[in-house]
C-alpha cells in the first residue's frame, strides 16, 4: 500500500506547495510512482504548479518526471450512506484509486481548518509541517508565556495532530512521523533563529515530533512556479553552471529529503 505523506499547517503563507511540489517531484524522479493531491479546492496552489509544470512540459516537447496528480472525483449525494460527510468519500475514493497503483501519495492541505485537512492528517503516515521561523508561526503549535518563554501547552494545529493520531492509535495503524521543518530561513536575525531553536526542540520532546531544517528564503522557488519547474529540473532545461545559491538551495533539498527518512527510498541526487 502507498505510504501516505500530508503537507499541512494552519497557516498560509508557509511554503507548503513549494514543498509539496519538491517532495513528490524528488521521489518521482528517483524512480518512485507518486499521486498527488491538492486539497485547497479554492486556491489550488499546488493544482496550478502541476498544471504549470503539465502546461510546460508540452511547449517545449519535455519528458520530465512527474508525479500523478488528481482533482478529487465528484460524489453523488445519492451514493453516501446515512450520515456520511460528502468531503469524506471525495477524499478516501481519491486514495482508494491510487493507493494500490503508486508508491506514495502526497497530499497538500489548505492553510486553515477544513473537514478535508482534518482527515487527510488521519490518514498520514508521514507529516512535514513547515514552519516560518517566527513566533507568530510557532503559536500554532504551542502557547507560550511572555516575557518568560515558557511553554503553556499545546495550540490549536497540535491538538488537531493529536486527535489524527489518536484516531489511527485506535484504528491501530503505526503513529505518525511528525517532522516540523523551519522554513523560509532568512540569513538574518541569528538572536531570533536561536530562540525558536531552543523554542522548537523544547516543544518537539513534549508534543513528539523532529525538527528539520526546510528552505532558505530564495527568489529561484518564485521564478520555478510559473513553469512548474524544481530545482531538480534545471540542469534538464539546459541551465548549466548552477550559481552558488541554487547549489545551496538543492543541497537544502537533499538534506529535507534524508531528514524525511521514507521507506524505501535512497536518496540519489
Amino acid at each position: 500500500m502507498a505510504h501516505i505523506i500530508v503537507v499541512g499547517n494552519e497557516k498560509g503563507g508557509a511554503g507548503k506547495s513549494t514543498m509539496s511540489m519538491h517532495v513528490a517531484t524528488a521521489l518521482a524522479r528517483m524512480g518512485h510512482k507518486v499521486g498527488a493531491l491538492d486539497l485547497d479546492l479554492r486556491q489550488r496552489s499546488f493544482g496550478r504548479y502541476m498544471d504549470n509544470r503539465r502546461a510546460y512540459c508540452a511547449r517545449e516537447g519535455l519528458d520530465l518526471p512527474t508525479p500523478e496528480y488528481h482533482d478529487l472525483p465528484d460524489i453523488d449525494h445519492d451514493q453516501l450512506d446515512p450520515g456520511e460527510n460528502i468531503f469524506d468519500r471525495r477524499l478516501s475514493a481519491a486514495v482508494a484509486g491510487m493507493e494500490s497503483e503508486v508508491d506514495f501519495i502526497l497530499i497538500d492541505c489548505p492553510g486553515s481548518h477544513t473537514r478535508l485537512s482534518q482527515v487527510a492528517h488521519s490518514l498520514a503516515d508521514t507529516l512535514i509541517t513547515p514552519l516560518n521561523d517566527s513566533f507568530v508561526d510557532f503559536d500554532l503549535l504551542a502557547r507560550i508565556e511572555q516575557p518568560s518563554g515558557k511553554i503553556l501547552g499545546p495550540s490549536i494545529y497540535s491538538e488537531m495532530v493529536w486527535s489524527a493520531r489518536q484516531l489511527r492509535a485506535q484504528a491501530g495503524l503505526p503513529a505518525i512521523d511528525w517532522i516540523v521543518l523551519r522554513n523560509r530561513l532568512g540569513a538574518q536575525q541569528m538572536h531570533n533563529k536561536k530562540k525558536m531553536g531552543d523554542a522548537l526542540e523544547n516543544l518537539s520532546r513534549r508534543i513528539g515530533f523532529r525538527v528539520a531544517p526546510g528552505f532558505s528564503e530564495r527568489v529561484i522557488f518564485r521564478e520555478l512556479f510559473p513553469n512548474g519547474l524544481t530545482l531538480l529540473d534545471l540542469k534538464d532545461i539546459g541551465v548549466k553552471g548552477l550559481n552558488l545559491s541554487n547549489v545551496a538551495a538543492r543541497q537544502e533539498l537533499r538534506d529535507l529529503m534524508l531528514a524525511l527518512n521514507l521507506p524505501g527510498v535512497r536518496v540519489d541526487f
